[in-house]
């Protein structure tokens, strides 16, 4: 049986959600035969640099769009053809995708200059795609640049990395280049949905938005963890299953305690807290997301504008809390986020992480009430 998030990998361009002007571009280069020798895809993990990939090599090799023009001008891959279903089906002899964490040193790239001089076999083009690029060694990069800098007319080169920054400039520069951006959370909640419906997985608007915030805007960690919690074989998926199997709290715990704390009451605040440990929550995360939680109201305390920018991140009755609760922040919770930042970076090595946080909150509750 496969697993959710290959099963939905999107076939088309149409179906890659989230990154638009990368969608627009390669779809207009496809519709006008401009594809180029060489791209660098760049961004964080799972947010379809590897799948993009693919659907270059369909694009190159699709025998649909070989033959009929009006086809050809949609700029999309048919998904019918035996060269867009091998690709699809991972049995393309002429597509060659290499995981450069573990195949990264000189002697396997010189491998895929020798793969690199054969003509395919079967396509059109000869597509090679090498994920996780930027783990390749200095002297690999060198014996990969003569292939950049001549490649034979009928090779297409396609570079994945999650850390641009370490690809050579003389590599980068010789490609194409595209930035992946984290998809919003209202984006992976809307696939999850679309997903569910058809998996008929029944689950509560909580604890899909508690999947999607925690894939930090990974589509494929979101339906890795869907899938996940499907295979319990529960009823209903409910944010409590969400919350124990990631040791996260949802956002109305996170809402609870940091409407505590902006009140500057010590005392339900630790009572919280206290809670949140006994139930066996991964303390060093409920931090983290505290931050981020305050971190945001302040934002729309000072600049009630960014309001906008939110809703892509959350949904409508979350975002009005963090409203209300801008609302009552002042000035002097700005330090209380430094403090916990503070107490962030101390408890991941602790073996006791409850105590810097509660020393965090004490110290700021308590100088706050003296002011």
């Amino acid at each position: 049986m496969l697993a959710i998030y290959r099963k939905y990998r999107p076939t088309t361009f149409d179906d890659v959600l989230g990154q638009d002007l990368v969608v627009k571009t390669l779809k207009e280069a496809a519709r006008r035969d401009r594809l180029a020798h060489a791209y660098l895809l760049s961004g964080p993990r799972g947010t379809g640099k590897t799948t993009t990939a693919r659907l270059i090599a369909k694009i190159a090799n699709c025998e649909t769009r070989e033959k009929d023009a009006a086809f050809r001008a949609k700029g999309e891959p048919c998904n019918v053809c035996n060269a867009c279903k091998d690709i699809n089906s991972g049995r393309a002899i002429d597509v060659v995708e290499i995981d450069a964490a573990s195949n990264r040193g000189i002697d396997d790239i010189r491998n895929l200059k020798e793969i690199v001089a054969t003509a395919p076999g079967f396509f059109k083009q000869k597509i090679f795609i090498i994920d996780e690029a930027h783990m390749l060694t200095k002297e690999a990069f060198n014996a990969l640049l003569k292939t950049l800098e001549e490649p034979p007319p009928y090779v297409i080169l396609i570079l994945a990395t999650t850390e641009a920054e370490k690809i050579p400039a003389t590599i980068s520069s010789r490609t194409q280049q595209f930035y992946f951006k984290r998809v919003s959370v209202d984006k992976i909640i809307g696939k999850l949905k679309d997903i569910a419906g058809t998996e008929k997985i029944r689950i509560s608007a909580e604890a899909l938005e508690l999947i999607a915030a925690s894939a930090e805007g990974s589509f494929r960690d979101a339906e890795s963890l869907l899938d996940q919690l499907h295979s319990f074989g529960s009823e209903e998926i409910k944010l409590e299953d969400v919350e124990i199997t990631l040791g996260k709290v949802g956002f109305d715990k996170l809402s609870q305690i940091a409407g505590f704390l902006l009140e500057n009451n010590l005392d339900r605040s630790l009572e919280t807290l206290s809670d949140i440990e006994d139930h066996g929550f991964n303390l060093a995360q409920f931090t983290k997301d505290l931050i981020q939680y305050l971190r945001r109201t302040a934002v729309l305390k000072y600049n009630p504008e960014m309001n906008e920018a939110f809703k892509g991140e959350l949904m409508n009755e979350h975002l009005e809390k963090l409203v209300a609760h801008a609302r009552i922040f002042k000035d002097g919770h700005v330090n209380l986020i430094k403090t916990l930042i503070n107490a962030y970076s101390q408890m991941r090595y602790s073996e006791f992480p409850i105590i810097p946080l509660e020393v965090a909150l004490v110290e700021s509750l308590k100088n706050t009430n003296k002011h």
